[in-house]
């Protein structure tokens, strides 16, 4: 029997292309809406070509509401898995309007497309910086949202107070809010990757970014912090098990109301950890020099992420070796990103 029919918006980009290669393998059928300005149609054509099945392509904005009704009066959608947004921290500080703009007028605008269309199935990719700067760790569901330290935390904030208020008014919803901590990894097959645009926001990249090349060095930030080395602790967990998450919570949509998981391993690793893991895999060395801590960073944070594994059945199964062997399979293989026309000579790096 075919599987149901699945809008992924935000498809494109890193979580989402993984997320859409993950719904193809398990027969659903795939709808992706992206604007590009954080995505790759290339990442989409590798996804169709690592599947062996095809997906639909729409380009347009999730603030489109015309692109909206269109897209969902010409494809039967049973559910949506919404990404689209921004998503860097220190940019959302200085661009306030951009991210309330995108992510909480992006999403009331797909809300209001979904109802029109009876539509009233959403998982939403959310984020633990919900939990605020002074939550006590590891962050667990039954958690208060705190005080947000910047606009991409707010917006995320935002759009989950939203929906929770949308599924209380109207019992035909059916709402899961996926709160997750730091995807990193690639599919093993080293053909779909994190691509970030110009100098990356997050650790992983920027330090497969120095193991090949790109960059000379990476900046750590903060070397006084209260954990064991004096960097900051986080939970990381493998892109694709982020996506079976995804993929399970698809399951949770039979339930009216809404529904608040984390995803993540339960387990923090600091910056030099990571670095030291990465030297070890890559056997290439990652220079660092320690920068001024950046503001709102916080030392440490984690998940308790047993509901996920009571309710949905989801653990995260890769470890730290997986994430970043995957990591660096991609980053050698694929030294400019999605950028083909660079990469025909990409593949003699060891």
């Amino acid at each position: 029997m075919q599987k149901s029919k699945i809008l992924v918006t935000g498809g494109a980009g890193y979580i989402g292309s993984h997320t859409s290669l993950m719904l193809l393998e398990e027969g659903y059928e795939v709808v992706v809406l992206d604007n590009l300005i954080n995505g790759s149609q290339e990442a989409l054509r590798r996804v169709e070509h690592i599947t062996g099945r095809p997906l639909t392509f729409i380009k347009g904005d999730i603030r489109d509401r015309a692109c909206l009704d269109q897209l969902f009066s010409e494809h039967d959608i049973d559910a949506v898995i919404h990404f689209a947004g921004l998503k860097a921290v220190g940019e959302s500080v200085g661009q306030p309007l951009a991210y309330y703009d995108t992510n909480l007028g992006g999403s009331l605008a797909l809300c209001r497309a979904m109802q029109a269309a009876g539509v009233f199935r959403l998982v939403f990719s959310s984020s633990a910086t919900v939990y605020g700067p002074d939550a006590p760790v590891p962050y667990h569901e039954s958690m208060p949202r705190g005080g947000t330290s910047n606009p991409y935390g707010t917006s995320k904030s935002m759009v989950e107070k939203t929906l929770e208020d949308l599924s209380h008014s109207d019992e035909r919803w059916s709402i899961v809010l996926l709160r997750y901590f730091n995807p990193i990894g690639a599919h093993p097959s080293g053909r779909l990757g994190e691509d970030p645009q110009g100098v990356p926001n997050n650790l992983l990249p920027y330090i497969a970014q120095v193991a090949v090349g790109r960059r000379p060095s990476l900046k750590v930030f903060g070397d006084d912090y209260a954990t064991e080395d004096g960097t900051c602790v986080r939970d990381y967990l493998h892109v694709m098990d982020l996506a079976e998450g995804h993929v399970s919570a698809l399951g949770r949509l039979s339930l009216p109301g809404t529904h608040v998981y984390n995803l993540g391993t339960g387990q923090g690793l600091s910056v030099l950890q990571m670095v030291e893991a990465f030297e070890r895999i890559s056997e290439r060395p990652i220079p660092y020099q320690f920068a001024p801590r950046r503001e709102g960073d916080l030392a440490a944070f984690w998940a308790d992420p047993h509901k996920a594994q009571q309710e949905l059945g989801w653990l995260a199964r890769r470890g730290l070796d997986d994430m970043i062997s995957d990591t660096w399979r991609w980053q050698r293989q694929n030294p400019h990103g999605y950028r083909t026309e660079i990469n025909t000579t990409s593949h003699g790096a060891s």
